[in-house]
């Protein structure tokens, strides 16, 4: 059975906490050899090597808090430099205001939404308490009370978690009549004051994309939509990987705008799913799995027979989350949105339900004595 590795450092402090897990296994005298560049576990059993990403740099004299936690492994602190810059995924508020044609796929199967469309203006909604803000700041009644902004034919208007169209732009592509170009229409045209019947849904798959916000107005969820540039070839990737980078994206983009680090997620109905506590997005993970196994959630799949293992480096986000789903934290769930100004973050409930999922297998992962901390779940998310 081989050595686990899990590296965690602190980009910013260049601190790094050492996991070596599966030691129990090895016949003793076990003896451990931290270089600059590579881990060496030598023992009767034989030697692995462990050699890190050129980006990583160990210091092996600032080893220090060596301790052994049962069924997790010897745990070490020391100092670590990281010279590593991940490329950046553009969001998509970014990718709308490229002058360029793109087109919009249901991401859960792949289905034409909008075909070949570049927008005339691409601009950003109102904040959600900016009403209150004309009427403190205002001397005079407010013009826009009770005014709601849609947008017109090739218009496209940017809230914190999804954007509205127009349903001009939702047309079958001309000359296209195969399934892939199949446009999913409303499910209503005629707009109904129930909320189920203003869901948007995909023609094919029947998952939910969106709502009905008018009689000529769509807004979809940038969960459900993947966006591509129209001279592109359609590009599939998997739907946990797909929220888990678009989550990331939003947590770190209202963390620089809005310096707001705490966030409540709710659903299309108002009901809170999860808060979540961005800790940083400084920390870069270096891990493997043990010989001949993948139960790696960062990197299954990339165990590797023999003595030696190939680390690999990846950007991640740590943060805190706790469900709400059972309310028994209702008291504190209001106390956390009323109180700390946490900022709400609005997707389909079936989205809430995946994020939970996706931390919970993440937080499961993780060596038990870093899976909490006080009331509070671990979890961290690729970037």
């Amino acid at each position: 059975m081989g050595t686990s590795v899990r590296l965690e450092i602190r980009n910013n402090m260049q601190t790094a906490n050492l996991i070596l897990g599966g030691l129990e296994g090895k016949r003793f005298p076990v003896d451990i050899s931290v270089s600059q560049s590579c881990l060496e576990i030598q023992s009767p059993d034989g030697c692995e090597k462990h050699p890190l990403p050129q980006e990583v740099q160990l210091f092996p004299s600032t080893c220090r808090y060596l301790q052994h936690v049962s069924g997790e492994g010897l745990h070490v602190r020391l100092k670590a430099h990281v010279d590593y810059k991940a490329d950046t995924t553009p969001t998509v508020k970014q990718i709308l205001k490229r002058e360029e044609k793109y087109t919009f796929y249901c991401q859960s199967c792949g289905a034409v939404l909008i075909q070949q469309q570049q927008f005339a203006r691409v601009l950003p909604l109102p904040s959600e308490n900016w009403s209150s803000l004309v009427e403190e700041w205002c001397c005079h009644p407010d013009p826009f009370a009770n005014r709601r902004c849609f947008p017109k034919v090739n218009d496209c208007f940017l809230g914190d978690t999804f954007f509205l169209v127009n349903k001009a732009n939702l047309s079958d592509p001309p000359g296209e009549t195969n399934e892939m170009s199949a446009v999913p229409h409303p499910v209503d045209a005629n707009v109904s004051k129930s909320k189920e019947n203003t869901k948007v849904v995909c023609k094919r798959c029947k998952a939910m994309l969106g709502e009905s916000v008018s009689s000529d107005t769509i807004k979809y969820y940038f969960t459900e939509v993947m966006i591509q540039p129209s001279c592109h070839a359609y590009t599939m990737i998997s739907r946990n990987q797909f929220v888990e980078s678009l989550i990331v994206q939003l947590l770190l983009e209202f963390s620089h705008q809005k310096s707001t680090f705490r966030f409540c997620v709710q659903g299309q109905n108002s009901k809170h799913y999860l808060l979540l506590w961005l800790l940083n997005a400084d920390t870069v993970l270096v891990e493997s799995t043990s010989t001949g196994r993948s139960n790696s959630y960062f990197f299954s799949g990339n165990a590797t027979s023999g003595s030696s293992q190939t680390l690999v480096a990846q950007n991640v986000a740590r943060l805190l989350y706790m469900q709400c789903i059972d309310k028994s934290h209702t008291e504190f769930v209001n106390k956390w949105i009323n109180e700390t100004g946490a900022h709400s973050l609005t997707f389909p409930s079936s989205t809430c339900l995946e994020l939970i999922l996706l931390l919970s297998l993440n937080n499961a992962a993780l060596p038990h004595s870093l899976r909490s901390m006080n009331d509070w779940q671990v979890a961290y998310l690729k970037m």
